[in-house]
């Protein structure tokens, strides 16, 4: 499911999949996107690369088109590949530029950037 809150400029997807499942957050106001995998236990951040992401507003268009026609394609699908590496659990600082909603999605969870 994915639900837009426009006025914060944040996207949030929850993915039900079993072993899969995940929670995502696109903050475009702090210009970062975090993933939560239930599976792994540990959050992953990265920087909204304009180039790659799409708009707030392109999101809202391609979730609609596809609930509305199921099938369609479209270039811009995310798709990010996470390699590893170290890992920190985050302090204030890293709240501060990462946002309230990625706070509430990883507090206590080993953060990889």
């Amino acid at each position: 499911t994915m639900t837009i809150h426009s006025e914060e400029h944040v996207v949030d997807v929850h993915v039900r999949s079993g072993i899969y499942s995940s929670d995502t957050i696109f903050d475009y106001s702090h210009g970062y996107i975090a993933t939560r995998l239930f599976s792994r236990n540990a959050c992953f951040i990265m920087k909204i690369s304009k180039e790659y992401i799409p708009e707030l507003e392109e999101i809202g268009r391609l979730a609609f088109e596809t609930q509305t026609m199921r099938n369609v394609y479209s270039p811009n699908n995310v798709w990010a590949q996470f390699q590893p590496g170290t890992s920190a659990l985050g302090h204030l600082k890293d709240w501060l530029l990462y946002g309230k909603s990625i706070e509430r999605l990883c507090s206590g969870l080993p953060l990889y950037q």
